[in-house]
C-alpha cells in the first residue's frame, strides 16, 4: 500500500510525497507515479482519489499529449469513416482550434480555455471569406466547438483525459441575437420570387437543371445525375451520385452524402419536359459539334458534353438573378423554398425527410422550413372563425 512521506527539500520547506501503482506498460513491467503536495492533508485526498480511480478503471495516466496531437489522431480515426469532402470540412473546422489550442497540453485544458477560444472565434478568428481578422459567424463558430467536443470524446475513450471540458460550452445567447439583429441571413425565396424566376429563365439553357435545384436537389445531386438516372417513361430520377468542387480545385465524385440521400424521387411535368427538352437539345449540340464533342454520362454538361461543376450552376444562377432583378439568394436556398412550400401545403413530415434525402424529418423542419407570414395565412382564417365569434366581423365607421 502507497505510503505518504514527509520530506524536506533543500531549501528547507516541507513536502508530502507517495509512490502509487498505476498499472503495467505494453511490456508488462509495473508503472508507477510518483506525487507530491504541500500538505499532508492534499497528499492524503490526491492518494485516496487515485486509489479509488484506479479500482474502479477510471485512471488516467499522466501523459504530454497536446490539443494539436489529440486533433491528429482524432481525423487518423475516421480516415476510413469519412468522405474526402468531409474531412477537408472537419479540417477546415479544427485550423481554429490548432490555431489557438493546439500547443497546449491536453491534460491541462480548462473550460476557461475552452471559454476564451470561442470568444477569439466571434472576435477575430477570419482567415478568410470576409476580412481576415473579423470574427466567424455563430453558425460556423458553433461547428468548430461541436468538432472540437467530439474529438475530446476521442481522448476520452483512447484514456488521454478524464472528461470533456468543452461539454457543457456553448456560443453565447447574445452573440446569436447581435448577429441577428446586425446581420441577418438572407431568407430563401418566397412563392412569388420562385414563379418569377421560373418565368425569366425558361429560354435559358440550362433551365432543366434549374429546375431540379428548384424540386430540392443539392447542387453535388444536380451537378452529379446522370441520363441513366433518368426514368422518363416512369417518370422519376435517382439521386445515387454526387459530384462536389473541393477548393475550387478538383471535383470529387462519389456516392450520396448518407443512405438517405440516395433515393428516387417522381418528377413534376415541368421537369420532366424540361429535362427532355434539355436532352433533345444535348443531340443538337453533339451533332454541331462532332468530334469536338465530348459523349459523357452526365445531365449537366456545356455546349461541348463537358461535365459542370456546382460552382459553375450557381455563377450561372446569380447572374440570371441579377438580370431579372430578383433579390440574390443562395442557390442551395433553392432546397429550403421547395421543402417550405412542401411543408406549409400540407406534405407529411415523413414524406417531406425523404424527399430531402434525410432520416430525421425533426432536422428537415427545423433546418429547412421557413414559412412566411404569406404562407400563415391560412392560420389567419382558422383564428377569424375563433376569435371572431358572436361579434360583427365589419369595420367600424371612423
Amino acid at each position: 500500500m502507497a505510503e505518504i512521506k514527509k520530506i524536506t527539500l533543500a531549501n528547507g520547506k516541507t513536502r508530502y510525497r507517495f509512490v502509487i501503482d498505476i498499472g503495467h506498460d505494453e511490456n508488462g513491467r509495473r508503472k508507477q507515479l510518483t506525487v507530491t503536495k504541500d500538505t499532508a492533508t492534499e497528499a492524503k485526498n490526491e492518494l485516496a482519489r487515485l486509489q479509488h480511480e484506479r479500482s474502479t478503471g477510471q485512471l488516467i495516466m499522466p501523459n504530454k499529449v497536446t490539443v494539436s496531437e489529440l486533433l491528429n489522431l482524432y481525423m487518423a480515426s475516421k480516415a476510413d469513416d469519412l468522405e474526402e469532402t468531409s474531412i477537408v470540412g472537419y479540417r477546415n473546422s479544427l485550423v481554429h482550434v490548432h490555431t489557438y489550442l493546439g500547443h497546449k497540453r491536453l491534460q491541462e485544458l480548462t473550460e476557461d480555455d475552452v471559454e476564451s477560444m470561442v470568444a477569439w472565434l466571434l472576435v477575430s478568428a477570419r482567415r478568410r471569406g470576409g476580412k481576415p481578422g473579423t470574427g466567424l459567424r455563430t453558425i460556423t463558430a458553433s461547428g468548430v466547438l461541436g468538432r472540437l467536443r467530439t474529438a475530446l470524446n476521442y481522448g476520452i475513450r483512447r484514456r488521454l483525459i478524464a472528461r470533456n471540458v468543452a461539454e457543457h460550452i456553448s456560443i453565447p445567447r447574445k452573440a446569436r441575437k447581435v448577429e441577428k439583429r446586425e446581420s441577418p441571413r438572407a431568407a430563401p425565396w418566397n412563392v412569388v420570387e420562385v414563379k418569377e424566376f421560373i418565368l425569366g429563365v425558361r429560354d435559358d439553357r440550362l433551365f432543366g437543371p434549374l429546375l431540379l435545384s428548384l424540386m430540392g436537389l443539392r447542387p453535388a445531386e444536380v451537378s452529379g445525375l446522370r441520363w441513366d438516372d433518368v426514368d422518363f417513361e416512369a417518370g422519376t430520377l435517382s439521386v445515387a451520385n454526387t459530384r462536389t468542387l473541393i477548393g475550387n480545385a478538383r471535383v470529387v465524385e462519389k456516392d450520396t452524402k448518407s443512405e438517405a440521400g440516395e433515393r428516387t424521387l417522381p418528377l413534376p411535368d415541368p421537369v420532366r419536359l424540361a429535362l427532355l427538352n434539355f436532352k433533345v437539345l444535348q443531340a443538337a449540340e453533339a451533332a454541331t459539334a462532332g468530334e469536338g464533342y465530348t459523349s459523357g454520362a452526365y445531365v449537366f454538361v456545356d455546349p461541348l458534353g463537358t461535365a459542370m461543376n456546382g460552382r459553375l450552376l450557381r455563377e450561372h444562377a446569380y447572374a440570371l438573378m441579377a438580370g431579372l432583378g430578383l433579390r440574390k439568394v443562395r442557390l442551395y436556398d433553392a432546397r429550403h423554398s421547395c421543402l417550405t412550400f412542401l411543408a406549409v401545403n400540407g406534405v407529411p413530415d415523413t414524406i417531406l425527410a425523404a424527399w430531402a434525402g434525410h432520416t430525421n424529418a425533426n432536422f428537415t423542419k427545423r433546418v429547412y422550413v421557413h414559412p412566411t407570414a404569406a404562407d400563415m395565412h391560412e392560420a389567419v382564417v382558422h383564428l377569424n372563425a375563433l376569435l371572431g365569434v358572436g361579434s360583427d366581423a365589419s369595420d367600424p365607421q371612423v
